[in-house]
């Protein structure tokens, strides 16, 4: 993964550690590169509490707390769909922030979405945040650049 300095998974290690905050995440396209990231700075157990890989839909509702009917109106890929992951992440695994990422990795455009669309949100007990970005790339470029976007975004929370 190329992250930007800002994105480095030791300085988001670093920043939550000082200021005694926990994460967690609910991850779909990335499949676990969120998790991976999150925990590659030694010491990670001190700031990452979990990580769900909710991929297929069902899994969205049954393990990250995704309300059904959500999930019916707008498909696996929209920003509620993000937000809901991150506040079912933070609420199951009992951290103080959650991350939910969700998108098209590609090479296809499924639910609507062309390839590289991808939603993002950090959700905290009196904060959080939402975003979309168009990513372009191959499947694993897209990928990598949603963990470095989710990093940043995840940051930014924590810095505002």
């Amino acid at each position: 993964m190329t992250a930007s300095p800002s994105s480095d998974p030791d300085s988001v290690h670093r920043l939550l550690a000082a200021r005694g905050l926990t994460v967690a995440v609910a991850e779909s396209l990335t499949g676990g590169l969120l998790s991976a990231a999150l925990t590659s700075s030694p010491g990670s157990s001190a700031t990452f509490r979990g990580g769900l890989v909710v991929y297929a839909t069902d899994l969205k509702a049954r393990l990250a707390d995704v309300s059904r009917p959500l999930l019916d109106a707008q498909g696996p890929v929209s920003a509620d769909v993000a937000q809901a992951l991150a506040s079912g992440a933070r609420r199951r695994l009992s951290a103080d922030l959650g991350v939910g990422i969700t998108g098209v990795a590609g090479p296809d455009p499924i639910y609507g979405h062309p390839a590289g669309t991808v939603f993002l949100a950090v959700a905290g007990a009196d904060t959080g945040a939402v975003s979309r970005v168009e990513l372009a790339g191959s499947r694993t470029e897209i990928r990598e650049a949603a963990v470095a976007a989710a990093l940043d975004l995840l940051l930014s929370v924590v810095c505002s």
